[in-house]
């Protein structure tokens, strides 16, 4: 036998699909190169080492390191062996990803890639599908945020010979909340104070996140004063404090309007009839002005009330935001009601003049049910 004839018959044979064990002898970013113990030396490309993207191969590997791989093709044509990490990896990970679908196991790994229908996440470079609807308890339109995020789920379907391995995230997080949902049933009660935080925002109120389950915030219920739009006071992500007003079954009811805050507690003294007070004029109707003496506190200025002289309607000499000030004729605490007069500050009449008014005038002091018609102009405007 020749030399080389006795050299060929020391060396070992391999096949396709051979695990071996080689030691790498060269690396450059993008490939390496390694002893097989055969005729020739194996190839061991960027792209069959990992799934991940535009690794630099000499960071993950050095001269001298021993590593199994698995054989792709004995020969490429230029007699070059074709070696493969990441396939050898994804066999091993598919035993593992098994083994977790089996037996329920929650999973932790890095989303590498987001998709239009989903996220994909790799485990020893077996790659799981994560769909849209099955990525969280919630819809998200925007997936983007997960990029590059690690995420927990569980193996739902396995079938790795049809590539169908599919994870779901959404799952543990219904879980979670029930967990999380009992514990705090468990200790809350009416009048607790919570801290939570804005999730959504509508035209009746806002949903607040106490962590567990959600509270309804109530637009009657965001302040003392008069909310128009909860979008122009809450925002999503807000902190808030605010207390429990009512407990049924799973529905919490929230209120903000603390009770050592009530504008009214002081009311009867501040506000007492013969007072002159000043306020804005917040609202206006055809037979009146309700005027805010402050923050949850207003007041009807009615048109009788606005001049000595006769005037149609109120906006005839007075607009929203205009300060005006009027004596106080009428208060009335338990209907949280107060009646305002501009006529009353002013100078008295000569005597001559007195009859012919008093035919105008039914009374300085006019009662009007204040929370009737802020109702009905709710209804009018909804």
């Amino acid at each position: 036998l020749t030399f080389e004839q006795m050299l060929e018959e020391s060396l070992k044979t391999i096949h396709t699909g051979e695990v071996i064990e080689g030691t790498v002898i060269d690396v450059k970013p993008d490939e390496a190169i390694l002893n097989i113990g055969y005729k020739s030396d194996g190839i061991l490309t960027r792209s069959e080492y990992t799934n991940e993207p535009n690794v630099d191969l000499t960071t993950v590997l050095k001269p001298g390191d021993k590593m199994e791989v698995k054989v792709v093709k004995v020969n490429d044509g230029e007699g070059q062996v074709i070696l493969s990490y990441k396939r050898l990896a994804a066999d091993r990970g598919n035993k593992r990803l098994e083994e977790a679908f089996e037996n329920h196991e929650v999973l932790t790994a890095k989303v590498s890639q987001v998709l239009d229908g989903g996220l994909s996440v790799i485990v020893d470079e077996a790659r799981i599908f994560i769909p849209a609807s099955l990525v969280s308890d919630v819809y998200e339109k925007d997936l983007s945020k997960y990029a590059d995020k690690e995420i927990e789920f569980v193996i739902t379907e396995f079938n790795p010979r049809r590539r169908r391995i599919i994870g779901d995230r959404k799952q543990l997080l219904v879980e979670k909340k029930l967990e999380q949902q009992k514990e705090l049933f468990a200790k809350i009660k009416v009048g607790d104070v919570m801290e939570g935080t804005v999730k959504n925002v509508t035209d009746f109120g806002a949903f607040i996140d106490l962590g567990g389950a959600d509270g309804l915030l109530h637009i009657s219920e965001m302040s003392w004063g008069r909310v128009e739009n909860p979008k122009k006071v809450f925002k999503p992500g807000d902190v808030v404090k605010a207390f429990i007003k009512d407990i049924s079954g799973t529905k919490i009811a929230l209120s903000m309007k603390f009770e050592d805050e009530n504008p009214w507690k002081d009311a009867a003294t501040k506000f007492a009839v013969g007072n002159v007070v000043t306020g804005k004029v917040a609202r206006m109707t055809d037979f009146g002005a309700f005027v805010e003496l402050e923050k949850g506190v207003d007041a009807l200025l009615h048109v009788s009330q606005i001049s000595k002289d006769h005037i149609e309607k109120p906006s005839d000499v007075l607009k929203v935001g205009d300060e005006v000030t009027a004596k106080i004729v009428d208060f009335n605490e338990a209907d949280k009601k107060i009646s305002l007069s501009i006529r009353a500050l002013l100078a008295p009449e000569p005597a001559e003049k007195k009859e012919e008014a008093s035919k105008d005038d039914d009374a300085d002091v006019v009662s009007v049910d204040i929370d009737a018609v802020i109702a009905a102009e709710d209804t009018k405007e909804e």
